[in-house]
């Protein structure tokens, strides 16, 4: 099945695939490879970044609200030739960075286009192009930021080792301008918003109810699905970026948690592809429940063992919980809301995601400040996912979609 929709679909899954690893270049974990030889030059201390960081993303998302809705309104591949030149400039601009203000535009560069917009136009022209196969398309698509995560750690560390931090971004700039546009044109140039896969369309009589963005924002079942959506990108992240003083907290080995990111990414995988076939068979709306329970269990073992294995079992539900995550958060208001203004919704959905992020940051740092141990903090943080679980168990009638008869 999954060879069949790859094969019958050849280009656009592997625009998705390439355009979820390409994100890489503005995620937490690849900017946080930085992170010493920035602190050095610059001076500053993990607060100063921390904050900086937290501001940054917090702009991006604002800026994602209004940018990424432009996929509505403009052709796939000119808006794709858009983001990755955007990109290119993104890490060209940070490769010149040497001040504070330089750095904090930056990151926001990098937070906008990468985390931002490339992920949302792979999830969203995916969405909106797959309907009977979309869990499965959008598992297939998600490997890229898998793949990435598991092979640019030692590759960027190994490259530090021989160039100046400076120099990689340079030639992430160049490899981005160079190659990615040539190969946006050529994998989307004749898909638009109308474009479908064609497959087993045996609902040709029934549409689903496109909503509008100011339509979504008065509905109610957006706001009990959202603690569920923002919990795990805020908690991940914070988890991420904290990792040395969840260490120095647990008495762990400094190589214990940077190894278990080996299970974090072998379980994502697995779990892109087993959410992938749950969504298609159960859809997004039922499984929307049990989004955080790996991610409450996750957090349990953090608060109750500190023995170093107990690593290993974290970061395998963390895992389990981010390939689960990557799936339903890109289908479900497909699903729900239509495709037609999928792109408006999506770049909400987004916005508020990234902003989870900046404020999950936020949080940990103060908590930490504050003297909170991580088994506290872990503590806050189950508490949270318990109300998150509960609000949608309560909720989840409502989770249909509006159907209308094609006239």
């Amino acid at each position: 099945m999954i060879i069949d929709i790859v094969r019958s679909n050849f280009k656009i899954i592997i625009f998705g695939f390439v355009f979820t690893l390409f994100s890489s270049v503005g995620q937490s974990y690849f900017i946080g490879l930085f992170n010493y030889s920035i602190r050095e030059e610059l001076n500053i201390s993990h607060g100063d970044f921390g904050n900086l960081y937290a501001i940054a993303t917090l702009c991006s998302s604002l800026a994602l609200i209004w940018v990424g809705k432009k996929i509505d309104d403009i052709k796939l591949v000119n808006f794709s030739i858009f983001v990755v030149i955007f990109l290119s400039f993104a890490a060209l601009f940070f490769s010149f960075v040497k001040s504070i203000i330089f750095l904090l535009v930056g990151i926001f560069f990098l937070r906008l286009a990468g985390q931002g917009l490339m992920a949302h136009t792979a999830t969203t022209s995916i969405s909106r192009y797959f309907n009977e196969r979309r869990g499965k398309a959008l598992s297939i698509i998600w490997l890229g930021l898998s793949s990435a995560e598991f092979l640019l750690p030692v590759i960027i560390v190994f490259l530090l080792s021989i160039f100046d931090w400076r120099f990689i971004w340079i030639g992430i700039s160049i490899v981005t301008f160079f190659v990615l546009p040539v190969f946006s044109y050529y994998m989307v140039r004749n898909i638009n918003i109308f474009s479908r896969e064609k497959y087993n369309d045996f609902k040709e009589n029934i549409l689903i109810k496109n909503w509008t963005r100011n339509e979504v924002i008065f509905d109610i079942k957006f706001y009990t699905i959202l603690p569920a959506f923002l919990g795990p990108p805020a908690i991940i992240t914070g988890i991420f970026v904290y990792q040395s003083f969840i260490t120095e907290s647990k008495l762990w080995g400094m190589y214990v948690l940077p190894s278990s990111f080996m299970i974090y990414s072998i379980i994502s995988v697995i779990s892109l592809f087993v959410s992938g076939f749950l969504v298609d068979k159960f859809t997004s709306a039922k499984i929307i429940p049990f989004l955080n329970l790996p991610l409450l269990i996750a957090l349990l073992v953090l608060v109750i063992f500190n023995n170093q294995f107990s690593a290993y079992i974290f970061m395998f539900f963390v895992g389990l919980t981010n390939g689960l995550a990557n799936v339903l958060m890109s289908s479900l208001w497909a699903e729900l809301y239509g495709v037609r203004f999928l792109g408006s919704i999506r770049a909400l959905s987004a916005a508020l995601m990234v902003f989870s992020t900046a404020l999950g940051t936020a949080v940990f740092g103060f908590l930490i400040d504050a003297g909170f141990n991580i088994e506290r903090i872990a503590l806050i943080c189950a508490f949270y996912t318990v109300i998150a679980i509960a609000i949608t168990l309560i909720s989840k009638k409502k989770y249909k979609p509006v159907l209308q008869n094609k006239t």
